[in-house]
């Protein structure tokens, strides 16, 4: 299986998809049409990808049919297009979930001490203890968190080390669950903003939740209250935390930003990092020798067990329900020309299979087929497939 590495990654994956008897191209400066074209050049089944976009060009460039995000969100990849062409998508999530919290509380501790602040004017020559010598704290304060997967998660923890009650949004959360955690649980992002003193945000980019920070957020959160991002720039109505920052005093330690750069290097200039009390990182939150080894390892083991069996770990693309309607229950003599059959059948009826599986009983003489199909199946369809000598029974279930 050849496996194209269109970004950096660690040497260990290398190696390991190497182990897996995987033909390796590493080519980690690929991006748009020199992308587009050493897919078609090289014909890689599986293509791997951390921050580099994959466009439909990408996908229909060859024969691809897995592409793995090194990472957890996958939002630089045309998902909706790999569905149309029949590529899977999978990515590594949890991850780099200890290596994002690490560096969302790094931010909270910073912006509080105000230690970048702190540390250009002693390189620029100044002593101004008299500025810095007074600082909130933070034991006691409310951290309030946007999103309660795997790195939400890790926050709390790190937040109980500092002493702070943790109250959070998240649309699975129950009331039990957050008291399993012992966390309070908040209706609404908007209900986050108001009890919180610092706001940290933990959720995934797609088209719900685009723009789901935007004004009345950042109006109902507290005077001088402290706001974290380390998801994506995306999620945040950048005008309304600017004029948030402008107005209401609000501190913002940002690890993304809104059209922020896909490549390593190059200019970028945005109005929000310029602004007093706002830090800045350069989307680094994953980059952690730990985190980059973890979701190494874990790239390569999709890759691995895709080849060796056909199925894809963590994949974001199948359909979570189809449109079908009935299931057809054939259990038979497990022999050739059975399922071929069933499905001739079924295809001569109009009916369109959705999904079907065949589970061997234990011995290999008999089989069950469970076929799921989209129409009517009338009493007729299954008559002709009883007629099969092989079959010992058919029925239809509706779902």
């Amino acid at each position: 299986m050849r496996v194209l590495v269109a970004d950096q990654f660690e040497q260990s994956g290398i190696d390991g998809l190497t182990a897996a008897g995987c033909e390796v191209v590493y080519a980690p400066t690929l991006k748009d049409q020199a992308l587009v074209e050493a897919v078609a050049a090289q014909a890689p089944e599986v293509l791997v990808v951390r921050s580099t976009k994959v466009p439909e060009e990408v996908l229909a460039a060859g024969p691809l049919a897995l592409v793995v995000r090194a990472g957890a969100g996958y939002n630089t990849i045309d998902v909706a297009a790999a569905s149309r062409l029949g590529i899977y998508v999978s990515n590594c999530p949890g991850k780099n979930s200890v290596a994002v919290a690490e560096l969302a509380f790094g931010l909270i501790c910073a912006l509080d001490r105000r230690i970048v602040d702190n540390t250009v004017d002693l390189r620029a020559g100044t002593w101004n203890k008299a500025e810095y010598g007074r600082a909130r704290g933070l034991h006691g304060r409310t951290l309030g968190l946007i999103g309660l997967g795997a790195i939400g998660r890790e926050m709390i923890p790190r937040a109980r080390g500092f002493g702070m009650p943790v109250v959070a949004w998240s649309r699975s959360l129950t009331e039990e669950r957050a008291a399993g955690l012992g966390i309070r649980r908040a209706a609404s992002p908007e209900e986050v903003a108001t009890l919180a003193d610092v706001v940290s945000v933990h959720v995934a980019l797609d088209a719900t939740t685009r723009g789901l920070l935007g004004g009345s957020f950042f109006a109902a959160m507290k005077d001088g209250a402290t706001f974290v991002n380390t998801s994506r720039g995306e999620i945040v109505d950048e005008r309304a935390l600017v004029e948030a920052i402008r107005t209401r005093g609000l501190r913002a330690g940002l690890d993304v930003f809104a059209n922020e750069p896909s490549a390593g290097t190059g200019e970028f200039v945005t109005e929000v990092a310029t602004l007093p009390g706002v830090y800045g990182t350069h989307h680094i939150g994953a980059s952690t020798d730990q985190a980059q080894e973890a979701i190494a390892a874990e790239a390569v083991r999709i890759v691995k067990v895709f080849a060796e069996t056909g199925t894809v770990p963590n994949v974001v693309n199948l359909a979570k329900k189809t449109p079908a309607t009935s299931s057809i229950v054939v259990r038979h003599i497990d022999r050739p020309g059975i399922l071929a059959h069933t499905l001739d059948v079924i295809s001569t009826a109009g009916i369109n299979v959705q999904e079907m599986e065949n589970i061997v009983f234990d011995g290999a003489l008999a089989a069950v087929a469970r076929i799921n199909v989209e129409g009517v199946v009338e009493e007729s369809l299954l008559e002709r497939i009883r007629a099969y000598d092989a079959v010992i029974d058919v029925h239809v279930i509706g779902l």
